[in-house]
């Protein structure tokens, strides 16, 4: 079994694979991750069993971290409690894809895990892939399998959050699609302002983004917050673990037998 871990800003979302399937995933915030190994250790190993599974019948661990200053503990963790020296994606390591950025170190190791699985799972197509969480982030994978990067731009939560820090009058509010676009009171304006604002952000550099290929470009979205998209018609196909698929792939193609 394969335990895959996303470390992202936000939250750590995991998952234990099976073979090729994932039995279950969880997720834990990273501030609390923040502590020691020991507290981290005991908590994967917990979460383990207590859904069903022996953490002993592990027999690799893979994973991308967007937060370096909890790898160490991380990866301390690991070997202490599951008696594992954990795999990182990581510039130097195997991904599949032709890097055709200025400055391929500084791609985060969650976007390209990403496209790893988006160019697995559909072969032979361009791909755009858009991961909303913390961050939404665009990236374009060609058919050729040459990863052009795309675009960032602060995430829904984040913009909430921002709006709520700078402005005394204004509060946070739960991050829904509102009943109209024209709000009744300050929290419906707000949540308009924010759904309707990424939505159409969205809209145009996928838009922009796609007349630069000039082709076919199968659009696949992942990510806490591609839910809330996702009956606008703006995805191809949602999939919510594509991130840890394109981990334990990483992984795979990593190993000294492969």
């Amino acid at each position: 079994m394969l335990l895959t871990i996303d470390v992202g800003n936000s939250q750590i979302h995991a998952g234990l694979f099976n073979g090729d399937g994932i039995a279950f995933q969880f997720r834990y915030t990273t501030a609390e991750a923040h502590g020691s190994s020991d507290q981290l250790g005991i908590f994967l190993r917990q979460v383990v069993r207590e859904n069903g599974f022996d953490p002993k019948a592990i027999t690799g661990v893979a994973i991308a971290s967007v937060v370096p200053a909890i790898n160490y503990s991380l990866r301390a963790a690991v070997y202490k409690y599951l008696n594992l020296e954990p795999f990182f994606l990581q510039p130097g390591v195997k991904t599949g894809l032709k890097m055709k950025v200025a400055t391929p170190k500084e791609v985060g190791a969650d976007r390209i895990a990403g496209c790893i699985a988006a160019a697995e799972a559909f072969p032979d197509r361009n791909i755009l892939v858009i991961d909303l969480g913390t961050a939404t982030v665009f990236d374009i994978v060609t058919k050729d399998k040459e990863y052009l990067s795309g675009a960032i731009l602060p995430g829904v939560k984040i913009s909430v959050e921002s709006l709520s820090a700078n402005a005394a009058q204004l509060s946070s509010v739960s991050i829904v699609k509102p009943e109209s676009a024209i709000g009744k009171d300050t929290d419906t304006n707000i949540q308009s302002g924010i759904y309707y604002g990424h939505l159409g952000a969205i809209k145009s550099l996928k838009e922009a983004m796609l007349s630069e290929i000039n082709d076919d470009v199968l659009t696949v979205a992942t990510g806490g917050f591609s839910q809330l998209f996702n009956q606008e018609g703006l995805f191809d196909v949602v999939i919510s673990d594509l991130v840890l698929q394109g981990i334990k792939l990483a992984y795979h193609k990593n190993q000294t037998n492969q």
